[in-house]
């Protein structure tokens, strides 16, 4: 399964409430999730980087055909968002909300790098590293550098980490997959950057093993 799914339950915990979506997010019409987030108040729309490309790509402007009065953030995943989907969903969506690009995985059940609705959106940036997180980023020799591309690592130790991986048994798998790079560092396999605002760039997977084709 996805980490999305154990999310959704930790929101229902906090006492939001959910509005999920079974199908294709283009069907019977490209705005049929706009239409929904008027009609239920939506005021947490999460979705992918994919599907606001090909929402541009379609010409679609949910700023002049719905209100959208309840939107306050959008969440992107899945993959990487481009800095013109930034453009894009400040210009044709909504001006005044929160943008907030995520990355972490599946793995972990949790966020290396995400948004933060008290700081500033920078274009193409994802706001902040995650809390009790010492995310930062390596170069090929193991030193932490900022406003350099690098791969991104986690230096501490933190509760969701994995024990491990099913069928593994001498732990040479899980081993191989985020320590073998860097001496008891983990690795996670994102090609990163840390900004000047403090913020981090994700370029894409160091390892080339995502392959983010839906929407």
């Amino acid at each position: 399964g996805w980490m999305m799914w154990n999310w959704l339950v930790s929101g229902l915990a906090l006492g939001a409430k959910l509005v999920l979506f079974d199908g294709s997010p283009f069907a019977p019409k490209p705005e049929v999730l706009w239409d929904i987030a008027d009609e239920e108040h939506i005021s947490v729309f999460g979705t992918s980087a994919k599907y606001l490309s090909a929402l541009e790509k379609a010409d679609v402007k949910p700023r002049q055909s719905h209100e959208l009065k309840a939107l306050r953030s959008i969440l992107t995943t899945g993959s990487v968002l481009p800095p013109e989907s930034f453009d894009y969903v400040y210009r044709d969506i909504k001006t005044d909300l929160c943008l907030s690009s995520i990355s972490g995985g599946t793995d972990i059940v949790s966020c290396f790098a995400l948004g933060c609705p008290i700081l500033p959106v920078y274009r193409g940036e994802l706001q902040c590293r995650g809390l009790g997180l010492a995310v930062n980023v390596y170069n090929d020799q193991g030193e932490a550098v900022k406003q350099q591309k690098g791969e991104l690592v986690c230096e501490n130790s933190f509760p969701n980490m994995p024990v491990g991986f099913w069928g593994d048994d001498d732990g040479q798998r899980y081993f191989n997959a985020y320590f073998a790079r860097f001496d008891n560092i983990w690795a996670h396999g994102d090609f990163a950057e840390l900004t000047e605002h403090d913020g981090v760039i994700i370029y894409g997977r160091s390892d080339a093993v995502l392959n983010p084709g839906g929407v």
